[in-house]
């Protein structure tokens, strides 16, 4: 568990990580590699494999207690979910022809227009 942990924060900060760094910690965590494989790839100890993951994995936390983006990411899903949660609720209450519209809404995939926006618009949206 505490693997997808750091693997949720390597993908938001490996890029702060330098390239061997990158290299090694991709290879544990989404390569699923082991200290030995990775060492043996490399051409270092085992050891040093370790150390490099703990030091990684020290940097990520770093990383995430001054940034804070995982909390804001996960805060942003969970108020999305409870917002959803709740007007699918205040849904069942109306008429049929509006809960059906409602419903729509709630179940639609918006990844086009995401999409969309993010092309026409990408500038500002940084």
């Amino acid at each position: 568990m505490e693997d997808l942990h750091f693997l949720r924060l390597w993908d938001l900060y490996h890029p702060l990580l330098t390239p061997t760094r990158q290299e090694i910690t991709n290879l544990y965590f989404n390569c699923d590699l082991s200290l030995a494989e990775i060492a043996e790839q490399k051409g270092c100890s085992r050891q040093s494999v370790s150390d490099c993951l703990a030091t990684c994995r020290r940097q990520l936390e770093e990383y995430e207690d001054k940034l804070h983006f995982s909390r804001i990411l996960t805060e942003a899903s969970l108020t999305q979910s409870f917002l959803a949660t709740d007007i699918a609720k205040a849904a069942n209450e109306f008429p049929a022809r509006y809960r059906e519209k409602i419903e729509g809404i709630l179940e639609r995939d918006y990844t086009q227009e995401v999409a969309k926006a993010i092309e026409e618009h990408g500038g500002e949206l940084r």
